[in-house]
């Protein structure tokens, strides 16, 4: 039997988290394991363009893993939609919402973040599955680098 690792899509908030005092002691055990091979790591074009304006030390961490990118798609932009439609977070969070999506429709195990208030919520985790769900798509499992940690 092959064991397949574990997939993660890590939005923005992790890769900053490296560098934060209240995050980085469990974002760098996170990244310990990536360099380790544990897990198979995804960002999107969208966790790119969010790196852009972040301090140099925050856009040059993705250089020391290894990851693979995934472009949002037309089939990402109109799940991440039905979450807004369906009142899961308003419209300023869409991009929080295509990086849920991203990772839904690209069958991704995990989507870790740190950001608590729009997406590791367990409010807006039942809905984001709820519109998954009732897309067709799968659950997506969503936690924190800390909760990842403690699975």
């Amino acid at each position: 039997m092959i064991n397949k690792k574990i997939s993660l899509y890590l939005d923005t908030s992790v890769i900053g988290g490296y560098y934060d005092d209240e995050f980085q002691y469990d974002t760098r055990l996170l990244f310990q394991k990536i360099k380790e091979g544990e897990y198979s790591i995804f960002i999107s074009n969208i966790t790119e363009k969010e790196l852009v304006n972040a301090p140099n030390n925050v856009r040059t961490l993705l250089n020391e893993i290894e990851y693979r990118k995934i472009t949002v798609s037309d089939e990402c932009v109109k799940l991440a939609d039905e979450y807004i439609k369906e009142g899961v977070v308003g419209l300023t969070n869409r991009e929080d919402c295509i990086h849920i999506a991203t990772a839904t429709i690209n069958d991704i195990d995990f989507l870790i973040s740190w950001n608590f208030k729009h997406i590791v919520n367990i409010k807006r985790i039942r809905g984001y599955n709820s519109v998954n769900l009732k897309n067709g798509y799968r659950q997506l499992e969503i936690h924190s680098p800390k909760e990842l940690g403690l699975l």
